[in-house]
């Protein structure tokens, strides 16, 4: 049960992260934004990421090997980068309409699949 909280903890933290950190590309687009500057942008995007870290935080802690959890340091960080990437072409997919998933992007996550594998072989 602790692997799947783990996980579903880091899929909710990744969602803020990769909302602070793109989704303030799409503003320019939302009225209420038009006139903001670099500053209050940075400052919405640390309050959306306070959430990613409100989540992150206890997903690691619940996940780690020597708390309880079933993962070891180096599992936990690639399937945080795994989470991350997935994530991220979702977002970058739904909400930015002019990119695309290419056949070389599909190799890099074969790749990071391969990569989850070995990092938990025994």
């Amino acid at each position: 049960m602790r692997a799947f909280y783990t996980i579903l903890l880091l899929v909710l933290s990744n969602t803020f992260m990769t909302f602070a950190w793109y989704g303030h590309l799409k503003f320019k687009e939302m009225s209420w934004s038009k006139n903001l500057g670099l500053a209050a942008i940075i400052f919405i995007s640390w309050g959306i990421a306070l959430f990613e870290y409100i989540l992150q935080v206890p997903a690691n802690s619940i996940g780690f090997k020597e708390n309880g959890g079933p993962f070891s340091l180096m599992e936990l960080k690639v399937i945080q980068e795994v989470i991350t990437l997935s994530v991220f072409v979702i977002f970058s997919l739904v909400f930015f309409k002019a990119e695309t998933f290419r056949w070389n992007h599909l190799v890099g996550f074969i790749f990071l699949v391969l990569a989850v594998y070995f990092v938990f072989k025994k």
